[in-house]
Order: structure tokens, then sequence, then C-alpha cells
């Protein structure tokens, strides 16, 4: 596995006006993010920027909310006196974004911090509900969510996220067949409900931005993510920049052909890894097979870690055709590292095992294991799916964020939240 330590962003090429300052700011809070607490003269050698320039921007940055100093001891052994040095790191403390991640059986909601951590996560039931019937009760509950913010910090941007074919630019789900959504125009909605800059995304693209920003050092440099759950997608990195095709879509996984798969797709052919590797048929073969009383994941996850032999196979089965899919898409993409979102690759190893012994069987390339890893966020891994998207336009434009934000205010509630919400 690699272990470097992550580059700093590449230097900054020569801007003018507002573009200028913006893209500095984002070079020197990015190096910040990667090195701090860190020198600004150290920042300056990083970014490529004057060490004028460099000031200015954290002086904007610090004034925001977003960077703070930190006075640092001096070196053991050394005898230092007089002023002390001050290094600048990320500020956690003020700032904070909201995130949504709309799923089939549940919707999460979540605070981030600058750095990515969870602040609080709460999973709020659809109850079986489809189509516009979703969006209902969480628009009308929104701002009382966001009133919430923990700590009293600035809610400066909710990110909302889910799966199916999603259009960033014009916050657009395009296509989400198990909630049957077509051109849903979710962030409008949403930036109606909360009064704030809304970033909508593929919540596969989101993971991808939030492994470049706070993972391991080799996303920086390309990365395939895919992700397992009711639906099935992936999105792919190169040189820290997650790619979207043309029309939105990234690219389409869930129609790769899976033998000895007879499940029938929405796409009306059989044996299509959307269906084959998806919750949905894996949670309504464990009922079936009489495993648990309802097609849900709590209940199949029960049943693993009592050791149930027929809860093991079916999760084993599934494990074996990710890994398969995973090959393919390894060949074809020749990537730095392959990060995977399952449930119980994230909470079994053993089966984490399964996946890449099939992927190493099935690889052409012959590519070593351990590129493979799965997300380390475990249980709070669609909270920051839904928060990285905010984060991601925050870290690539901070002053334009921050002042769309400032645009549209929104005073948060006296009264915090505990870090953690009910599971449903």
């Amino acid at each position: 596995m690699v272990t470097e330590t992550a580059p700093g962003p590449a230097p900054v090429r020569p801007r003018t006006g507002d573009a200028r300052r913006d893209v500095n700011a984002a070079a020197v809070l990015r190096t910040v993010l990667d090195h701090g607490p860190v020198a600004r003269g150290r920042v300056a050698a990083l970014t490529g920027l004057s060490p004028a320039a460099v000031s200015r921007q954290v002086v904007d940055l610090a004034r925001l909310g977003l960077l703070h100093e930190r006075p640092a001891p001096p070196a053991p052994g050394t005898g230092a006196v007089g002023r002390p040095q001050l290094p600048v790191a990320v500020d956690t403390a003020r700032v904070a974004v909201a995130g949504l991640h709309i799923g089939l059986p549940y919707s999460t909601f979540a605070f981030l911090d600058p750095r990515g951590n969870v602040l609080f996560r709460q999973e709020l039931s659809n109850r079986g509900r489809t189509g516009p019937a979703v969006l209902r009760p969480l628009l009308a509950r929104l701002p009382r969510l966001l009133a919430a913010a923990p700590g009293g910090r600035t809610v400066v941007g909710l990110g909302a996220v889910t799966g199916g074919s999603v259009d960033h630019e014009r916050g657009l789900v395009v296509r989400h067949d198990p909630l049957g959504w077509r051109d849903l125009p979710l962030g409008e909605l949403l930036a109606d409900a909360s009064g704030l800059p809304v970033q909508v995304d593929n919540h596969a693209r989101a993971l991808a931005r939030a492994e470049i920003l706070f993972g391991h050092p080799a996303a920086r440099r390309s990365m395939v993510h895919l992700f397992v759950g009711h639906v099935v997608d992936a999105a792919l990195a190169v040189a820290g920049t997650v790619h979207v095709g043309p029309a939105s879509p990234t690219g389409d996984v869930a129609h790769l052909p899976v033998p000895d798969s007879d499940a029938l797709c929405h796409c009306g052919r059989t044996g299509c890894l959307a269906v084959a590797a998806s919750d949905t048929t894996l949670f309504e073969a464990a009922t079936a097979e009489g495993i648990t009383p309802r097609p849900d994941r709590a209940g199949l996850l029960a049943a693993v870690r009592a050791g149930d032999p027929r809860a093991d196979r079916l999760v084993r089965r599934r494990a074996e055709t990710i890994g398969r899919a995973l090959a393919l898409l390894a060949d074809v993409v020749n990537p730095d590292l392959l990060v995977l979102t399952e449930t119980f690759a994230l909470h079994h190893p053993a089966y984490l095992d399964v996946v890449r012994a099939e992927f190493t069987r099935r690889s052409h390339l012959r590519r070593d294991a351990d590129l493979l890893i799965a997300q380390q966020r475990g249980a709070d891994v669609l909270a920051v799916a839904a928060g990285a998207a905010a984060l991601g336009a925050l870290y690539s434009r901070p002053l334009h964020a921050l002042t769309a934000a400032a645009a549209r205010p929104l005073r948060p509630g006296p009264h915090a939240p505990s870090r953690r919400g009910p599971h449903s």
C-alpha cells in the first residue's frame, strides 16, 4: 500500500481580479489542510505564491472562519525565546456544512466540520415512500434541522447527494430508478427550503472527492470508487479531479453483465450488476431463505454477526460478484487506488478479503490487491458523502462559497443537538 505524504497543490497560475483571489485562497486553504499546522513560509514554498500573497489569504480565510493561528511550542532542546511562531491550521470550530443523503430506505442528515469530521448525524426513515413523496417531509423538516448547528457554528452550505444519474451543474437528479425520480430539480427545491447555497451530486462522486480531500494519498493520482447499496454507482478521478462526463454521468457500471444472474433489471434485461449486487436483491434473498423476517440491512447484519452460515453464504456470493466487477474496472482504468463502499466490507474485514481474492483472481493485469481498500468512514459514510459535496465547493472556491453563504444568511439556533441521532 502506498504510504507517501500527500502532495501539496500545484503552483498557482496567475489570474486576475476576484478569480485570482479565489484560486490563491483555495491553494492556501488546501495546503493548510494537507500540512497544517504549517508556517506561512512553508505555505508559500508549497503553493508558489509570494509570502505577501499568502499572508493576505491567511488574513481573509481567518476572518471568514476557515483558518486560525496556533502557537507552536519551541522544538525540544532549542531554548527558543521571544515571539513564538504562529503556524496556521484549519479552524474546525466556527464553520460547518450540512449534508443530506437521500437513499431508498432512509435519508441521512448531517453536519460536518471543514476537515470532514461528522459533528452530528441523523437517519430519517423514508417509510417506503418513492417519487416526490420522499421529499415533502424532508423539505418541511430541513429548516429546523439546519437551525441546530452544533456549537453555534455558521452553516455555509448544504450538500445533497443520491444515487443514479445526477447533473451537478444544474442541481438536477436526471434519473434514480429505485426512487422513481426523473429530472427532479433537487438543488432548487433544497435552496428554497434552506436559504443556503446547495451543491447536488451523485454519492459515488462525492465520496471520491472526500477521499481526495481527506483520505488515501494515492487518490490524488488516480482512483476508482465503487458504491454498492440499493443502487450501484462508480466514480473516476484523475490528478485530483473527479470526472464528470457529457450529460452529467461519470459512466454507468450498473449494467455490467454478471454471469449466472437472472435478476431482472430496471432496464428490462437480466443479470445487470445493478440488481445482481444491490442491497435490494441481497436483502430480499435473505428474507426468501428465512434468514431475516423482512428485507433490511439491520436484520442481515445481525444474522452475519450471529454466525448464520446461510447469511455468510449470501454475503460472500455478493462479495465475489463485486470482486469481479472491480477487476474489470481496474483492468480498463488501471488506477492507483480502488475504493469500495459496501456495508459488509466496512463492518467485517473478512468480506473485504473475499472481494480482494476474487479481484486478484479475475484481474488480467494481476494488480496487487493492496490497491483495493474499503471506504474508512464506517457508519458515517453517507453523512460524509453528503457533506463532501458542499466541502468540495468550499475548498475549490472558498471566497466565492462564503460570499454566497453570507448573501443568504441562516442563523443557528441556541440549542445544539447531540453528536449522533437515532438510527431508523
